[in-house]
């Protein structure tokens, strides 16, 4: 008898694990759900920004800090501000801005609080349509996503 009670609480408390174990799976895969929208979120906003002109609310995504690290064909800036003043020379007035698509390939996390996102970006303007790639590494800072790297060509 005794050995029959001993299987039985082995299969309970395999059970428990596993109920504990699809628990935990499905709360994670919730949150990066929850994490992923608000990542799009943010470029969203972005995108909404640059199409109004308004390039302090495109800025608003990235990290406001003097270790923002944008990397483009002019090579390394670092800072929020430094990269603000650098869009604004380089994109004057809203016919310069143009319209601008993103089209987001993919969104990996890689590590709490830390996630990686490759897209594509393409400006439809009156005399040109420029387009290229972008990657992205954004940690969530007090709650909210920020851009902390973008690399963009």
């Amino acid at each position: 008898m005794k050995c029959l009670t001993s299987t039985a609480n082995n299969h309970f408390m395999k059970s428990i694990l596993v109920m504990l174990m699809l628990g935990f799976a499905l709360q994670l895969n919730a949150q990066t759900n929850q994490d992923k929208a608000a990542i799009l979120k943010v470029l969203e906003n972005q995108r909404q920004g640059w199409n109004k002109g308004d390039m302090e609310r495109y800025m608003q995504g990235y990290w406001k800090s003097d270790s923002l690290l944008f990397v483009g064909k002019n090579g390394p800036t670092y800072g929020w501000q430094k990269t603000l003043d650098n869009y604004k020379k380089g994109y004057p007035d809203k016919s310069a801005m143009g319209f601008l698509t993103f089209g987001i390939k993919k969104v990996e996390f890689l590590a709490k609080g830390s996630a990686f996102v490759l897209g594509s970006w393409h400006l439809k303007r009156e005399k040109d349509d420029p387009k290229g790639y972008f990657t992205l590494l954004l940690r969530k800072i007090d709650g909210e996503w920020k851009v902390v790297v973008d690399h963009s060509s």
